[in-house]
């Protein structure tokens, strides 16, 4: 193997010039220190992301009491995911995402409603 053929990489001494060494004078704006918002900080703190229903509801569970929260628009199955294993957690109580729609075992109405406010949502109760 001849070293003729071989590409170096002592960080572009054969170029000549750097390319970017002449933007610095270009007149661009200044960068600025202020953080990037991620993604995440703007689903933690919206102002208002919709109206939602807590009910709570007997029906098709052999007697057992489950609160049920509908009526969310615009939020993917990822983030009721993890709203859900919020509230779990909070209630200390066992918990899905079904058809759409959090299910929470008992009735855990009041709690469920402080933790969809503090997620930006409106929550309103619904039913008995």
């Amino acid at each position: 193997m001849s070293t003729g053929n071989k590409i170096t990489t002592d960080g572009g001494q054969s170029l000549g010039q750097n390319p970017f060494g002449a933007l610095s004078g270009a007149g661009l704006p200044a960068v600025s220190n202020r953080p990037i918002e991620t993604q995440k900080s703007k689903i933690e703190n919206p102002k208002n992301r919709g109206r939602v229903e807590i009910k709570r509801t007997t029906a098709g569970r052999g007697g057992k009491t489950v609160t049920l929260v509908t009526g969310f628009i615009g939020i993917g199955l990822p983030e009721k995911e993890q709203l859900t294993k919020k509230m779990r957690g909070a209630c200390g109580c066992g918990g899905t995402v079904k058809d759409s729609d959090i299910e929470i075992q008992g009735d855990q109405r009041e709690t469920v409603a402080r933790i969809l406010t503090e997620a930006g949502f409106r929550p309103v109760m619904a039913g008995g």
